[in-house]
């Protein structure tokens, strides 16, 4: 009960903060969030407790609002590079975040909690509007930072990397870790700037070179606190666990090991925890086979392994680097499905008639034998017909898989399964470690095969267990509310694009397909991601809303997710006809939002490394043109996405061409006054990179070619309209 006092918390609240909400009633509020009848009376006590609270009120024709902003408040800083920033308060209010100017900061920093008075400004366009001066800071956020170690005339100074400080760090004394100028190091502020004086700090450890691939993982790794080392207790619990490992032994198992399976990964990967099977039963259906490593029998509960697995949540993927959840002597060892080698697993058997249809599912503890490790681009070219290297079974199952995949996939595009086209970049690197190009990464069909049987069989668990009635741990997408809906009608319409306010996932599949290959395919694709909620753990029973899955959980990458891990105890017990609950609810809803943030975390740590090596390349090439994408657009300028290698970059209003150009807000377009030009999301861009600042982050570019001309009238750049498609004439 307490979870879902949460979920409806957190679900009011960002509704009441988001800049277009229109005050609603309780009842006209509940059905925009998608609540159901039968759990109205929770979201109305949940609503009462808030309210309470003085966190939302009643106002005028009984609609619900944030309250007023006060004269002092509390909240979270938030720094900008150019030296303003904006308190986020700690307690919501209908202003939303406070401006503070760059005079005002008292030497805050992002992160930091700090306490500001408010200063009324008046109003324009109907909206009030405040600003703020910090008058204390109350707990600052960290005193640790990595940047780059320079010398301007006598005084030696670090210059952070990234946005989160952006304040020069003097420094004394380079000498006692034996730092030269432009090396990574590790800073400790002692003293915090003002208005008068800048930071002062020590150099704690000196990371190597700035720019060279070591220095600049590791400068990544302390940034984001990501554990590294394992403790001694977890290296003997892992070695004693391979040393006593001995398959031939086991006699609990369903031996497999003379069935023909096969892993599918990554040409790089060592962690091999998914491995698939097909047979025909003597009714024809097809019986999938998705064989786990069953990391639980060597991770038991509470032991040192599983504290610092549940600590690090996850394993984390750097470009040229893994940090494992596990010690590789278990993640790279005795757990991984390499070929040829007897493992442990846990197998999810799904039963499927011609139409992809389950008929029927089981679950054991068996032991197997891989027939054969391939990459994706093997397996892909097995499906062309390539035939030397491979033996003939593991052709025959590559080829079974794919038509099994691909009958799922159809079912689970019919239920509303949807699929976003949100293109990777694969990098490429020389020697050293530096990336020197990149290239799309590889998207043919073995991928699919692999994501369409993995979902089915974490659907399969977790129906298993939800029938069990034992807490889960599940991965959970909420639908997306009917504010966000109408928000991205909205945007879609300026583009020439119609969507219901009240659209389904029909809709949204029909507006995908339309915009297949147009140019505002990347766009509308960000546009639906972003008006969706993240995915997360809980032991919340919401299902997943872009997988149309209604009970969904992670099952199958235990050697590389604490979640799964929970997961296959839970059916552990099943299988042993012990079926309990593992975990308390309270408890898994705890755990849940850690193992979220380590999974942002990594995500967020592989995007900055992946940035910074190329921004690094692209500094070396000043000058070059680059094919881009507008995805975003905003009061100083437009920001751009480089397709081919997958990072944004920023053209700012006065290098847009010789006008006086303006941000639309409604119209979601930065419009020439003079001119009448127009630019708007999906619009595509040629550009020439003129500067670019790799501790900020930053790529500045400006177009490659004039958007108008001097001589240009008043045309507007008109937009195309793009029909919706049809299926069979008719809507889904």
């Amino acid at each position: 009960m307490g979870v879902m006092v949460d979920v409806f918390r957190d679900k009011i609240v960002k509704v009441l903060k988001r800049r277009d909400y229109k005050p609603l009633k309780l009842a006209q509020l509940a059905k925009a969030l998608g609540v159901g009848q039968e759990d109205y009376q929770q979201f109305k006590e949940t609503f009462d407790e808030l309210r309470g609270k003085g966190q939302v009120v009643i106002g005028s024709g009984n609609a619900i609002m944030l309250p007023g902003i006060s004269s002092k408040l509390i909240g979270t800083f938030r720094a900008n590079p150019k030296g303003f920033g904006f308190v986020v308060p700690l307690e919501p209010n209908d202003h939303g975040d406070l401006f503070i100017p760059p005079s005002d900061t008292a030497g805050a920093m992002t992160g930091d909690i700090v306490e500001a008075r408010v200063v009324k400004k008046g109003a324009r366009g109907g909206e009030k509007r405040c600003s703020g001066k910090i008058t204390e800071i109350l707990e600052r956020a960290h005193n640790r930072f990595v940047g780059t170690l320079l010398k301007k005339e006598s005084q030696w100074y670090v210059q952070p990397d990234g946005s989160a400080f952006t304040e020069p760090v003097t420094v004394d004394d380079v000498t006692a870790k034996n730092a030269r100028e432009k090396d990574k190091v590790v800073v400790e502020i002692l003293t915090y700037p003002t208005e008068r004086h800048v930071a002062h700090g020590v150099i704690l450890e000196v990371l190597g070179r700035a720019g060279q691939y070591d220095a600049e993982i590791a400068s990544v790794i302390v940034q984001f606190r990501i554990p590294t080392e394992f403790d001694s207790g977890c290296i003997e619990q892992s070695r004693s666990a391979a040393e006593g490992f001995s398959p031939d032994s086991a006699t609990k198992r369903e031996d497999i090991t003379a069935t023909v399976i096969v892993t599918i990964d990554p040409p790089d990967a060592k962690d091999f925890d998914d491995a698939i099977s097909i047979e025909r039963d003597g009714d024809g259906n097809w019986i999938l086979g998705v064989h786990i490593a069953d990391v639980s029998s060597f991770v038991t509960v509470d032991s040192a392994l599983d504290t610092e697995a549940k600590n690090r949540g996850n394993s984390v993927y750097l470009p040229q680097r893994t940090i494992p959840m596990l010690p590789e002597v278990l993640s790279n060892g005795i757990c991984s499905l390499q070929p040829k080698q007897k493992r442990f697993c846990k197998s999810a058997y799904i039963t499927y008639n011609d139409s992809g249809e389950v008929v029927s599912r089981r679950f054991a503890n068996s032991i197997m034998c891989s027939t054969a490790r391939l990459a994706y681009s093997d397996a892909g070219r097995i499906l062309k017909g390539h035939k030397k290297d491979f033996a003939a079974e593991v052709i025959a199952l590559v080829k079974e898989m794919e038509v099994l995949s691909r009958i799922i996939e159809k079912r689970r595009r019919r239920n509303g399964m949807l699929h976003l086209a949100l293109p990777e970049t694969e990098l490429i690197y020389d020697e050293a470690g530096q990336v020197v190009d990149a290239e799309p990464a590889d998207t043919s069909y073995p991928h699919t095969i692999i994501e369409m049987f993995m979902v089915e069989a974490n659907e399969a668990v977790a129906g298993l267990i939800d029938r069990l009635n034992i807490p889960l741990m599940r991965r959970i997408h909420p639908e997306p509310n009917e504010l966000a809906m109408k928000e991205l009608s909205k945007v879609l319409k300026t583009l020439g694009l119609s969507l219901t306010r009240n659209a389904g996932r029909s809709d949204l599949q029909d507006l995908l397909e339309a915009v297949q290959g147009r140019d505002c395919e990347l766009a509308v694709n960000l546009l639906v991601l972003r008006s969706f909620e993240k995915a997360e753990y809980s032991p919340m029973d919401m299902g997943h809303y872009a997988l149309a899955s209604r009970q969904y959980c992670h099952f199958t990458s235990p050697i590389r997710r604490y979640a799964d891990l929970l997961v296959h105890r839970v059916l552990e017990s099943h299988l042993r006809g012990k079926a309990r609950e593992d975990v308390a609810k309270g408890a898994l809803a705890e755990i849940g939002k850690h193992i979220t943030f380590t999974e942002q975390r990594a995500e967020d740590a592989e995007r900055e490394l992946k940035m910074v090596l190329i921004l690094q390349m692209l500094s070396k090439h000043l000058g070059d043109e680059l094919d881009c994408v507008v995805t975003g657009l905003a009061g100083f300028g437009v920001f751009v996405q480089c397709q081919k290698f997958g990072i944004e970059g920023l053209i700012r209003l006065e290098e847009l061409g010789p006008d006086e150009w303006k941000f639309n807000q409604k119209g979601h377009c930065i419009t020439g006054l003079n001119s009448g030009y127009c630019v708007q999301l999906g619009q595509k861009i040629r550009a020439r990179i003129v500067s670019v600042n790799v501790p900020a982050r930053q790529l500045n570019l400006v177009p490659a070619e004039a958007l108008i001309n001097k001589s240009a009238g008043r045309k507007v750049k008109t937009r195309k309209k793009y029909p919706r498609k049809r299926r069979g004439g008719r809507r889904r």
